[in-house]
């Protein structure tokens, strides 16, 4: 008589995923904040175009420091998109695919990231 298999339990938060594996949720994370947040931004921004008064309202809005925060949100967005972009596509090549280089890289871009989005959000703050 065979017995019935149960489902196993799987504890999510328990679960610990290596750095390649966390650099490729934050990849597709990121492409989602850039896709929803550009056409808000480029409408915001093409007002500014057109008239003075709207860009001194741009201004004024982007000299709030909760909006300063949500734009270094969006510039470390585009850094870590970019730089995970170009670090898949060299794994697409087949360059980067043995254990230690890939999570060389994925540190790699993991920190570069965030030590760009510091720097550059230093800089335009």
């Amino acid at each position: 008589m065979q017995t019935k298999q149960r489902p196993v339990f799987l504890e999510i938060p328990n679960i610990r995923l290596p750095i390649p594996g966390i650099v490729s949720i934050l990849h597709r994370i990121s492409g989602v904040i850039l896709f929803v947040s550009l056409p808000l931004l480029l409408c915001f921004l093409a007002g500014t175009l057109s008239r003075e008064a709207a860009f001194e309202t741009y201004r004024s809005v982007v000299s709030n420091p909760l909006v300063k925060l949500m734009l270094i949100g969006l510039l470390w967005a585009y850094l870590h998109h970019s730089l995970a972009g170009i670090r898949f596509l060299l794994l697409d090549a087949h360059k980067g695919l043995e254990l230690q280089t890939a999570r060389a890289t994925a540190k790699a871009v993991f920190v570069a990231a965030l030590v760009l989005t510091v720097v550059i959000g230093a800089w335009l703050w």
